[in-house]
């Protein structure tokens, strides 16, 4: 199947869970995440007054790097102010706080902190409950080299509809499964989470790459995480379509592959789903 069939289809493959614990919610949104605005902001506008003493996360609604800060704090249960960009048609006032122009950014009272690992480590210190890294240093290192790594995953996630256009899916499916068998034998030392009976940063870091692996497995069924291929990362998937941060982050499969095809034909499309999510 060619890759560009990949953004085409519709999805209809996410957990049943999630599907249950969708249908019980009344809105996309979480009491701690106030979102300034019903659309990403971009050139020409102005940014949004500071509210002194709170948190504020400028995002991307389908970002994944920006998903990983707000699972952080979502589960650390941090009120913060959302405002969402559209990364193509950049403001002037974000490349002031950073000036690669991307996200997440951090800020509050003058402070801006940026990058998904520094933005996430920064949380963990400024607010320590609950405690996502260990204090053990040779954990602590253990468990930035299983996020640091999963840099591989990601890669090779990407990679897998382009080598379905060329004939090199072979190549990439056999890397990539490599890859995930890494992280299923370590939650077979670790239990249920990466962080043993409850989740840790590990589990935030990496997460937002499972919740789209569905999107891959329509048109590469042999990427999908399914029970008698990883048992253990199966089982974990479904415990953390549980976790409050999980669900209050989530974007449906059809709205991640609509905008992954927009984004390969040029046009994002950065607040396709937002009025249906709120229907």
């Amino acid at each position: 199947m060619h890759s560009s069939t990949f953004y085409s289809r519709t999805l209809v493959r996410p957990h049943k869970l999630l599907f249950q614990i969708m249908a019980s919610r009344r809105s996309s949104s979480s009491p701690l995440e106030k979102d300034l605005f019903p659309f990403s902001l971009g050139k020409d506008t102005k940014c949004p007054p500071l509210t002194p003493g709170v948190m504020r996360i400028y995002s991307m609604r389908f970002c994944p790097f920006a998903q990983r800060t707000r699972l952080v704090l979502q589960y650390k249960g941090i009120p913060h102010e959302l405002v969402n960009i559209n990364l193509k048609q950049k403001p002037k006032w974000l490349r002031e706080r950073y000036p690669a122009g991307l996200v997440p950014i951090l800020e509050k009272d003058g402070r801006v902190v940026y990058e998904s690992s520094v933005c996430n480590d920064y949380l963990d210190e400024m607010y320590p409950e609950p405690k996502l890294t260990p204090s053990d240093p040779f954990k602590k290192a253990e468990d930035k080299m299983l996020s640091e790594t999963f840099s591989k995953v990601i890669a090779l996630y990407y990679e897998v509809p382009a080598s379905l256009a060329n004939d090199t899916f072979p190549v990439t499916l056999k890397k990539y499964l490599r890859e995930m068998q890494r992280y299923e034998n370590a939650l077979d030392k670790r239990g249920d989470f990466f962080g043993g009976a409850k989740p840790n940063m590990v589990d935030f870091m990496i997460w937002p790459w499972f919740e789209r692996i569905s999107v891959i497995a329509v048109v590469a069924p042999e990427t999908d995480i399914t029970k008698d291929r990883f048992p253990r990362l199966a089982a974990w998937m479904k415990r953390m379509y549980e976790i409050p941060a999980v669900i209050n982050t989530y974007v449906k499969p059809e709205h991640h592959a609509h905008f992954f095809k927009t984004l390969r034909e040029g046009s994002p499309e950065y607040d396709h789903g937002i009025l249906q999510s709120n229907l």
